[in-house]
């Protein structure tokens, strides 16, 4: 961030004003940037990092400012250098408490509470530099940094929502981290990024994030661990009440490559939609699909297509062992379906999943439809009954739903019965794309029928198990490359051991995996796997009241997660309205039971979207914050297929913020602690005795620019 040394002030982007503000009378700094690039080396614990900010002066005279870089973790940052379009310039590492003087002395002065979330983080500091009106500069900065290892994963941080303060978007914002290692990198997981990992050895990964004209609203976060054996795992655990059960983020992660004779070997059918609703662009993209699976099998694997409309055709009576002729066959097999006629489901099914006889290796299914079963059985749950009933070698079913005239509470049944996972692809989107990502995470199994339990010491058998809410719930396999990220919840905190189940090749194997499940978390470093859980968990309610009808229990809690996270969704987005009282649970939640209505949509434009948006929560593996509209929350609107802001909602570290009255409302605060709530003016010496008391544990909370109203450990406070 970019500070005027004169005024000692920060040039920065107004966040949503609560109050009406008078205009300036002096012409106004500012600085847009145009491009942020982050780019960092990670060797055994040790990060080499360049940071790239081109940024120009939007004001109307000359700015005079030197650079601000809140520092991850005090004392772990050494040999920094920063440049000026070339120019090195003088610099200053200054350490936490000399930071905070810098830091505590802005917010005095200015009455602005910007700086207030990176109290407690050093500071580098450089020389004072000028941008004329107009121009563009673009500043590097280099260090080293010691990162920290806890849980067996090392983790790197980087400070990127300090460019939220700018007078505009970030035009284009690049995150690159090499990471490297001499034993075998398996999990590589961001906490709060969408980030892109490429694996081109086992010693090396490549994790990429890009994002245009974006507010960043959270610091970027990745840890990865390492290990030699065929499987890896490491847990992260957070419990911020030591009389709840905690929280848990398992990540496990195979091998990343398998020799194409070592491969697990597997049987895959494709059943693929012709009817005539599907002529055009999608039989085009549904044939290209195909093809990319029949080039990507392994040598040894098992497969057929099957091709439907009103009626069946099979590539072959039963299935082939893949090589060149079998590949070239179907590919002519391929290249003779032509979209027309009605759509028979229950048959195409049928005639699958009668090809799977061998349960001794995985078997898939990759199922693809665009409409409504029109011939034969058209019955959505005698449809999934019979596929139940027939699939003896408890074949994987992912389906893929084209278009919004697809059944989609029907494919989720289908999934849910049939070990599986359901997608939906929009009109606009392209099917080929969808199951060729699918098809390349399951190409290659590793480790099938997969079931993991804990072991605690001194955990009685009698107590039941020491996790609870474990999400994904059902078993499932490993495929070579792929990342698992399991949740769930836990009893009681101490040394563990982490037992995986499954089969390798054929045969039985187990892992152990020692563990720490903290007893009472002293920080919210990991809160992220509360938010990780709570979506997930908000998923399963979804889930549980589409396909087996409302239980106003599961209606409350969904109701009480969305309050607590900010988890928004088309059946809750009520609590984003000012005029919700968020203490009226039982008409909230009678709110709420009238909105899930919507779930009677079992096909349509409506039936897609909600359950595309289920899909979505429950397999949720990381916890971001929208930085598209620097705090905001998104929601998917249900009438138009659109994402819609929510800005009387905003989260901010692990609590959520409603706007009631031009005031942000802590989502804790209860009906007696409003009442009993203390007046703390901002910026007097109370209000920095609070700070210098709770730390960094409630500085974030305060840099919230209007009123706040805040919950402490358990005692309300209004600035």
């Amino acid at each position: 961030m970019l500070i005027d040394p004169d005024e000692n002030h920060q040039f920065r982007l107004p966040r949503r004003i609560v109050r009406p503000q008078p205009r300036p009378q002096t012409p106004p700094q500012s600085y847009k940037i145009k491009e942020l690039a982050v780019n960092a080396t990670l060797t055994e614990q040790i990060a080499k990092v360049q940071v790239s900010q081109s940024f120009v002066n939007t004001g109307s005279r000359q700015m005079e400012v030197c650079f601000v870089f809140p520092l991850p973790y005090d004392g772990a940052v050494d040999q920094m250098t920063f440049m000026v379009d070339g120019k090195e310039y003088e610099a200053k590492l200054l350490n936490a408490q000399e930071a905070r003087r810098i830091y505590e002395g802005y917010v005095r002065r200015n009455k602005d509470p910007a700086l207030m979330e990176w109290m407690g983080n050093g500071m580098f500091k450089t020389s004072v530099f000028p941008v004329p009106a107009g121009a563009t500069r673009t500043v590097t900065l280099r260090y080293s940094q010691i990162c920290r290892k806890t849980s067996g994963l090392t983790e790197l941080l980087f400070p990127l929502s300090t460019a939220k303060y700018t007078s505009h978007p970030v035009e284009k914002l690049s995150v690159q981290v090499n990471v490297r290692s001499q034993a075998k990198i398996k999990s590589v997981y961001s906490a709060t990024h969408a980030v892109e990992v490429k694996r081109p050895t086992d010693q090396h990964a490549i994790v990429k994030f890009t994002a245009t004209n974006q507010i960043p609203s959270s610091d970027f976060r990745l840890m990865y661990d390492i290990g030699d054996a065929a499987v890896g795992a490491s847990v992260v655990s957070y419990r911020p009440h030591g009389d709840e059960d905690g929280y848990f983020l398992l990540l496990m992660s195979p091998e990343i490559k398998q020799e194409n004779e070592a491969a697990t070997k597997k049987n895959v059918i494709f059943v693929a939609d012709r009817s005539g609703s599907m002529s055009g662009k999608k039989i085009e993209q549904a044939k290209g699909a195909l093809r990319f699976v029949l080039n990507n099998l392994n040598k040894g694997d098992l497969f057929s297509i099957i091709a439907y409309d009103s009626a069946i055709e099979s590539f072959a009576p039963e299935l082939q062992r893949f090589d060149d002729g079998t590949r070239a066959a179907a590919l002519g097999f391929v290249e003779g379906i032509y979209a027309g006629g009605s759509t028979n489901i229950d048959g195409a099914l049928k005639a699958a999943l009668g090809q799977l006889h061998d349960d001794s290796r995985p078997n898939y299914v990759v199922f693809l439809t665009d409409g409504l079963p029109t011939v034969g059985e058209k019955n959505e749950s005698r449809i999934v009954q019979n596929a139940k009933q027939i699939n003896k070698a408890h074949a994987c079913i992912f389906s893929f739903g084209v278009g919004y005239d697809v059944n989609s509470r029907m494919l989720d049944k289908l999934s849910q019965a049939c070990f599986g996972q359901s997608q939906y692809v929009r009109p606009n989107e392209d099917i080929e794309t969808h199951v060729s990502k699918l098809y390349s995470r399951i190409a290659a199994p590793v480790m099938t029928g997969v079931e993991i339990s804990f072991d605690m010491e001194g955990f009685a058998p009698e107590q039941g198990s020491p996790v609870n809410r474990i999400y994904p719930k059902e078993a499932f396999d490993l495929f070579a490359g792929d990342q698992l990220v399991l949740v769930g919840r836990y009893k009681k905190g101490g040394a563990a051991k982490v037992v995986v189940h499954g089969t390798i090749a054929g045969a039985q194997q187990q892992y152990d995996f020692p563990a720490q499940l903290v007893s009472d978390s002293s920080d919210e470093t990991n809160a992220f796997v509360e938010k990780v859980w709570a979506m997930r968990r908000v998923g399963e309610i979804i889930d549980q009241i589409d396909l087996n009808g409302k239980n106003q229990e599961l209606v409350n809690e969904l109701v009480a997660l969305s309050t607590k996270h900010g988890i928004i969704t088309p059946y809750t987005s009520f609590l984003a309205d000012e005029n919700t009282n968020l203490r009226e649970l039982a008409r909230n939640g009678d709110r709420a039971s009238t909105e899930l209505e919507a779930l009677s949509l079992s096909a349509g434009r409506g039936g897609f979207i909600q359950r595309d948006i289920k899909a979505r929560f429950k397999r949720a593996n990381n916890a971001p914050v929208s930085d598209a509209f620097a705090g905001g929350v998104l929601f998917k609107r249900l009438a138009d297929d659109s994402d819609v802001v929510l800005h009387t909602v905003q989260n901010v570290g692990n609590k959520t913020f409603f706007l009631r009255e031009n005031r942000w409302i802590d989502s804790a605060l209860t009906q007696k602690q409003e009442q009993e709530a203390k007046q703390v003016e901002r910026y007097s010496k109370e209000y920095f005795d609070l700070i210098s008391r709770h730390g960094k544990g409630i500085a974030k909370y305060l840099a919230i620019e209007g009123k706040v109203t805040l919950v402490v450990d358990g005692k309300a406070y209004t600035f």
